[in-house]
């Protein structure tokens, strides 16, 4: 059996980490948080690696972020994540005309657009960005 990795927090940092386990944004940045602390109390990455569902590999590399960045570095930054398919600033005009010659067949818009943009895409990809479009129309019109 190896050397089982040990973290000695200060009571600052202890605080931050329970205060993040508390009152996280996001349910992993809580469980981040969660999994420093039980680190601290002397648990092996194998055991936290159960409890949280993650390999060993993972645990180790959210506590080398723990360690070099602090708090911060258990923080998933911006920018992750699937891109949007539609884009407000090229698509919008295409998307506004498509959807009035077809109101009551968005499917028909859809295909439309497709073929238009060059972009493969769901109905509900283009009914998201016709109903975000729809709100942020109104939150600019002030209604």
């Amino acid at each position: 059996m190896g050397k089982i990795r040990t973290i000695e927090l200060e009571p600052l940092q202890r605080k931050a980490l329970e205060q993040g386990y508390r009152e996280g944004k996001t349910h992993f940045v809580r469980q981040l948080c969660q999994m420093v602390l039980l680190k601290s109390e002397g648990r092996p990455s194998k055991e936290l690696a159960g409890i949280f569902g993650k390999c060993e590999q993972s645990i180790n590399t959210w506590l080398d972020r723990w360690q070099s960045q602090g708090i911060e570095g258990l923080k998933v930054k911006a920018g992750r994540g699937a891109k949007p398919k539609l884009n407000q600033a090229t698509d919008l005009e295409k998307v506004k005309a498509a959807v009035q010659a077809n109101r009551q067949r968005l499917s028909v818009a859809k295909v439309e657009l497709e073929q238009e943009l060059n972009k493969q895409f769901s109905t509900k990809t283009l009914n998201r960005f016709v109903k975000k479009m729809v709100d942020d129309s109104n939150v600019l019109d002030g209604g």
